[in-house]
């Protein structure tokens, strides 16, 4: 009996097993202030001929009914050949571009019939049927090892020599980082024999120093694992294991002063870099993403730096607000129950659609998306809940302001359910949402003076430089699932874990022909959407330029893509039901099985470099390693305040807030102390005789008279 009530506790289907299930995480009165500030009017500039005429003057209408235009005046190129050959120009492009992606369609459909009669039969489709249907990675690593073993792969592991990396010194390294493990090893037993010597221990250091970098010597190529469904080279994983054993060699050291080991750690760490888990938009399609995290917590190997943009952002949303225990338990099926964002019928969108231009409700997804944020919850809240970075991308509704990166360092009180909602605004499915922050006593204000966002996907969908920049990320995990580009997905020569298999790793996937024409047809249809945009012919449906949704970079280091099926286009704007995510879940733990050994030895060294940062603190304190890179010897300081200094050295120690920078006008003008802003001079504002002139410059149209030399315009 009590087996029977465990196993009912624990059922993956039941929804009253999912943390939180019935909890309202949100307030009323937030929601309130969210509705007034989406219904705010938008503030109208006051505007008049010069400051002695009425605002708003009235003015004659034109006779005959005045069109929009779709383009601005300064955006539309004017010439008599640019206007007669504007739309045939157009209509020939998008015709070769539908006989471009037909014939794409064909080749595609080639190359799999190709693989399945050539490629997988016999044993070897037996093996990968066994490799499809495990569900946990160790039995799935039993598979893949048994699949490698008939493909005759293992062999290859134990060759050191590979065109893509540098073996020769990859050996000489390791063969010094024993040798001088060694020596640091004997000594710290028996101590030191001379004392004029150089300790091996300070030898090591200098070793590590010169080769633990970002891709040293090409052991991170991903070429070197895509030769087997499982591992690498031998020699490449005895390198990662000496660096590992090395530094922790270091860590434990007692030779070296806690001093010496930061200033060594942070070393290793600017070089090495850190990693990211990128999770792309693609609405429904974006639950695959439950089983990418799944796979990856399961295993160790979940990155403390995650980004999300559209559907990824909910996802992203989800992970960083919660603790592993909770991830564990809400990752299931039972999630399923709680997904209600499409639970309305087709009569509500068409309706609210030709009312308002949207066909989601924004008020509705907001309290759906509060409780996969935790209510409320800002960025640094989850930061400190959990210890975990995220990072949503949003762009502005006007076309000229940059994207945003929302994080705990660009806006650490913004809520994280209205960046969420801002990243998956669409054009047509929900309209631009101001983003919300929490100030000081707890109430919510709109954020960045009530400016709207939209969805990060039309122009970042995978925000590497800005990760870069942020956190010095250079490995980044991409889970991909974006249907308009996951049919041109195609890595001819294999990826990470899904080698090619005939021809004993050195074919290409579906011949040379048929790769050959793949890669024309792709790089084509890329030619002439790129010359269509640069000649500024592209059609703005929406008001919205969509081409950076084609030719942004949507990979990363390592590029995770989940199967999908024919339904998933069906039921892309509907809610799944618990089989479904089911399947889901599982398609997306399957994808990223493969992934793991690579993922598991670039993180092997670099949490040892972060433990080795957190553990060489001079006062003890355990903070976040992106913090401990940029602190500095002071006593009872804010890391906001360090982290800040660090990259603003403009900033002349001005103090950092705990309340909200971004919730009034008024606050924020206020500050100009230590603001790296340029300021209006104060002077001619407060000369009489020069607000004279200027007024009588108004008056007489001398538009130029403002612009002294030297003045700063804003």
């Amino acid at each position: 009996m009590t087996a029977e009530k465990k196993t009912a506790v624990y059922d993956p289907y039941d929804p009253a097993c999912l943390p939180d299930y019935d909890r309202d995480f949100i307030q009323p009165d937030e929601l309130d202030r969210f509705e007034r500030a989406l219904n705010a009017p938008e503030a109208s500039p006051l505007t008049a001929i010069n400051d002695w005429r009425p605002i708003n003057q009235r003015v004659r209408k034109s006779r005959g009914r005045r069109k929009t235009p779709k383009r601005s005046k300064d955006e539309t190129r004017e010439g008599v050949l640019y206007s007669v050959l504007k739309w045939p120009f157009l209509f020939i492009v998008f015709a070769w571009l539908i006989v471009l992606s037909f014939g794409y369609a064909l080749v595609r459909v080639y190359i799999v019939l190709y693989e399945q009669w050539v490629t997988w039969r016999g044993k070897r489709e037996r093996l990968r049927q066994e490799l499809s249907a495990q569900k946990n990675y160790p039995d799935w690593l039993k598979a893949a090892q048994a699949l490698d073993v008939h493909l005759g792969t293992e062999n290859w592991k134990k060759v050191d020599e590979y065109a893509y990396y540098d073996h020769l010194t990859v050996n000489k390294v390791v063969s010094q980082l024993k040798q001088r493990r060694r020596d640091a090893e004997w000594e710290m037993e028996n101590g030191r024999v001379g004392s004029s010597e150089v300790p091996a221990i300070e030898d090591l250091r200098a070793l590590l120093e010169a080769c633990v970098k970002n891709n040293f010597a090409g052991v991170e190529n991903p070429r070197i694992y895509s030769e087997t469904y499982s591992g690498t080279k031998d020699l490449v994983q005895e390198y990662i294991d000496e660096v590992h054993a090395c530094i922790q060699i270091v860590l434990d050291n007692k030779q070296i002063d806690k001093d010496a080991k930061y200033q060594l750690f942070k070393h290793l760490d600017t070089n090495f870099g850190r990693t990211a888990l990128c999770l792309s938009g693609g609405a429904t399609f974006a639950y695959y993403h439950f089983g990418v995290i799944r796979a990856l917590l399961d295993n160790d190997v979940l990155p403390e730096i995650i980004t999300g943009t559209s559907g990824g952002a909910l996802v992203a949303g989800l992970v960083a607000t919660r603790t592993d225990d909770e991830l564990k338990q809400l990752l299931v099926p039972a999630l399923a129950h709680r997904i209600r964002a499409c639970h309305e019928g087709l009569t509500t969108w068409i309706h609210r659609w030709w009312r308002t231009g949207a066909r989601f409700d924004t008020m509705d997804w907001a309290r759906q998306c509060a409780w996969f944020c935790r209510g409320s919850t800002t960025f640094r809240e989850a930061y400190e809940r959990t210890g975990r970075i995220l990072n949503v991308t949003c762009v502005p509704s006007d076309p000229h302001s940059p994207t945003i990166l929302a994080n705990y360092l660009t806006c650490p009180d913004c809520v994280i359910w209205s960046a969420v909602l801002a990243s998956a605004a669409v054009p047509g499915i929900l309209n631009p949402v101001v983003l919300m922050t929490k100030k000081r006593d707890g109430t919510l204000a709109p954020y960045s003076f009530g400016h709207k966002w939209k969805d990060g996907s039309l122009r970042t969908d995978i925000p590497i430089k800005a990760l870069n920049l942020h956190f010095n990320v250079n490995f980044t995990i991409v889970s991909q699932v974006n249907p308009h580009i996951n049919l041109f997905f195609f890595s001819s020569r294999g990826t990470v874990g899904r080698p090619v298999t005939h021809r004993r790793g050195r074919g290409w996937r579906g011949g040379f022909l048929g790769t050959a024409i793949e890669q024309y047809i792709k790089l084509d249809l890329n030619k002439w959407l790129r010359v269509l945009r640069h000649l500024e012919l592209l059609p703005r449906p929406l008001g919205q330029d969509w081409s950076e949704i084609w030719l942004q970079k949507f990979s990363g280091t390592v590029t995770i893509w989940p199967k999908t099926i024919p339904s998933d286009f069906i039921h892309i704007l509907s809610d799944p039901t618990p089989e479904r995510l089911a399947r889901m879940i599982h398609v997306g733990q399957q994808s990223t099985f493969s992934k793991i050994q690579f993922i598991q030895n670039r993180l092997k060294i670099e949490n040892t470099i972060m433990k080795g940062l957190q553990e060489s603190r001079i006062d003890g304190r355990a903070l976040s390693p992106i913090l401990s890179r940029r602190v500095r010897d002071r006593e009872n300081e804010d890391p906001m305040v360090e982290r800040l200094d660090d990259n603003l050295p403009e900033r002349d120690g001005s103090s950092y807030k705990s309340e909200s920078r971004y919730g009034e006008l008024s606050d924020s003008m206020s500050q100009s102390t230590g603001s790296s802003r340029p300021h209006t001079p104060t002077s001619r504002r407060g000369s009489v005789i020069e607000e004279m002139r200027r007024q009588s410059a108004v008056f007489f149209d001398e538009a130029d008279y403002d612009r002294d030399e030297g003045a700063v315009v804003i």
